[in-house]
């Protein structure tokens, strides 16, 4: 009997997986090792930062790139240097140093894979129900993403080798996902290749002020969830602080998920404007409750406010992708997808500001104060998503966008 192949957008999402895995399968082992390395406060914040380090500029080089020459370039070398990445991360248990490079890899290959590899699925999600392409992408990504630290959390807290044994589920996620992306279709590769040039979408009014304003909170209220709150609650934990970082990071993430069904519906009833209000109000909830976990130091609120953030992160993910679609013009889908991304990522630096913050406020009046400005936000950008039809239609001086 012949065993199936998924189909071609499943594959290049699985790709998407696989990149997203490797890419947070680090945050809980940022507490291994400070227990068995000894590495301090500024040496684990450094090693974040090579991340970030490497992922904007391959978002900038990557996504542009594989328009002009298509998807295939891109996710081939970096479904490799994904797995090059957990492997330096492998030897830098016992060679601390290394850790920064495998970090900026695994940065490397995530700017690549989102942009390039969420153009790949929209693309190859052609034949499917407007908006399928976008809810695809987040799905596999956030799966990735949660998946990654909820098993190397476990693998860190009670399987032996704990520098090793966590990175292993990685690579064998690689060896099975590589071949399956390798040979794939790539419409992009089919058209003629035009100069690059910035996409006409991101200087428009509805894009600016209705999904540029928000953007970075799609991490920022995640990580607020994963790293600030897991951090404050981990002297609680009776010494299980590795395995409830990785769980309360699946948590957050899964819940993004979870919520893709309610984030389609809304859009088909209200449109994007819905979805994207919706998500702000439960940031702002995430946030009014995650203040409380930090006020009275009781654990059992954190997964409480993970969810309600979670479900935030993922409703305005996808709401962000869906925009971007079907505001892109023809040929810069990718290039579209990139400044989006670098623009959610602006979100991986909350925590940093709320530790910085909190050291003359408190976390509590901190994560208020972020609730406060979810709320505001949406007054901003309401008006934008509501002007005009998602299909805002180009400048007539402009090539009009693609038809989708």
């Amino acid at each position: 009997m012949r065993s199936k192949v998924p189909p071609a957008w499943a594959r290049a999402a699985l790709a998407m997986f696989g990149v997203g895995w490797g890419a947070n399968q680090f945050s809980p082992m940022l507490r291994v090792y400070r227990e068995q390395n000894g590495l301090s406060e500024a040496a684990l914040t450094a090693m974040f930062g090579m991340y970030a380090l490497g992922l904007i500029p391959a978002l900038l080089v990557a996504g542009p790139y594989s328009d002009r020459r298509g998807r295939r370039t891109v996710i081939r070398p970096v479904v490799l240097l994904s797995s090059t990445a957990t492997l330096v991360l492998m030897a830098g248990g016992t060679r601390p140093e290394l850790l920064y490079g495998g970090r900026f890899l695994a940065g490397v290959a995530s700017g690549a894979a989102f942009s390039a590899g969420s153009a790949w699925v929209k693309e190859l999600s052609a034949q499917a129900p407007a908006g399928a392409g976008a809810r695809r992408a987040a799905v596999f990504l956030s799966a990735g993403f949660g998946g990654g630290p909820l098993v190397s959390g476990m693998a860190g807290q009670w399987l032996p080798l704990p520098r090793i044994t966590p990175y292993l589920p990685h690579l064998l996620i690689m060896a099975v996902v590589t071949p399956l992306a390798w040979w794939l279709p790539d419409p992009a590769a089919e058209r003629d290749p035009a100069p690059w040039r910035a996409p006409r979408a991101a200087r428009r009014k509805r894009f600016l002020l209705g999904v540029a304003v928000w953007a970075p909170w799609v991490f920022g209220t995640a990580t607020a969830a994963f790293a600030t709150l897991t951090a404050l609650a981990a002297p609680h934990t009776h010494g299980l602080g590795i395995a409830f970082t990785g769980a309360v990071t699946a948590l957050t993430l899964g819940t993004g998920i979870a919520v893709q069904p309610m984030t389609r519906r809304l859009a088909a009833r209200g449109g994007t404007a819905r979805a994207a209000v919706v998500g702000l109000l439960l940031a702002t909830l995430g946030f009014v409750v995650a203040a409380g976990a930090a006020a009275t130091g009781w654990v059992a609120a954190v997964p409480a406010a993970a969810v309600l953030l979670g479900a935030s992160y993922g409703m305005l993910l996808v709401t962000g992708l869906r925009e971007v679609e079907l505001l892109a013009d023809e040929g810069e889908l990718a290039a579209f997808v990139a400044i989006f991304y670098m623009l959610i990522y602006i979100g991986f630096g909350a925590p940093y500001l709320f530790t910085v913050s909190a050291g003359s406020s408190g976390y509590p009046r901190c994560l208020l104060a972020a609730g406060l400005v979810t709320l505001l936000t949406v007054f901003v950008m309401r008006p934008a998503l509501r002007d005009a039809p998602a299909r805002a239609a180009a400048p007539a001086e402009e090539t009009p966008p693609v038809r989708r």
